[in-house]
């Protein structure tokens, strides 16, 4: 199948950390392609979903509506830079990110809720192509994240249930469903 891309088939648990479990099982479905591109339209509206309440936090210190889907940003890039290194079958070690220091330094506070989906969905269909391309050893490679192995397959289900993973948080604490 040179030259024909794969879809990814679901991990087996050895493939990702114990961490990424809570991801991964968010996405029973087998084409996580779909769901990918499936999670485009619902970012897409959620500033309309949102509306007057973009900058709500649920609670003192926790994040806004705004902050969290610039979390959820920043993840895609990362989860997105681990599948691109290790599907070039470069098995780098790459670093961890820590979410409590990074949003705070995104300043998503000040960016207002469309331009952050825009820029998730910008990421997201960029990313789709990436992935679109790969064949089925490129999806079994894999490297370490903040010191874990995964790999690319894993990735895309962490990619996924990441964001399925926020969109139950915008549900269920900020009533932005």
């Amino acid at each position: 199948s040179l030259g024909r891309p794969v879809r990814a088939m679901r991990p087996a648990e050895s493939e990702y950390p114990e961490y990424f479990r809570k991801y991964v099982s968010l996405v029973p479905e087998e084409d996580v392609l779909g769901v990918l591109e499936s999670q485009i339209p619902v970012i897409d509206g959620l500033p309309a979903r949102a509306g007057a309440n973009e900058t709500f936090a649920y609670a003192p210190g926790k994040w806004s509506v705004r902050e969290l889907l610039g979390h959820v940003g920043d993840g895609e890039r990362v989860f997105a830079y681990r599948a691109l290194t290790f599907s070039r079958f470069d098995s780098a070690s790459l670093p961890g990110f820590d979410e409590t220091t990074w949003t705070p330094h995104g300043h998503f506070a000040g960016v207002p809720l469309r331009e952050l989906a825009d820029e998730f969905v910008a990421l997201r269909r960029a990313n789709l192509q990436m992935l679109r391309r790969l064949e089925e050893p490129q999806w079994q490679a894999g490297g370490l994240g903040s010191n874990q192995p995964i790999t690319v397959r894993a990735l895309a289900f962490v990619m996924a249930g990441h964001v399925r993973h926020h969109l139950a948080i915008l549900r269920d604490r900020y009533g932005v469903a």
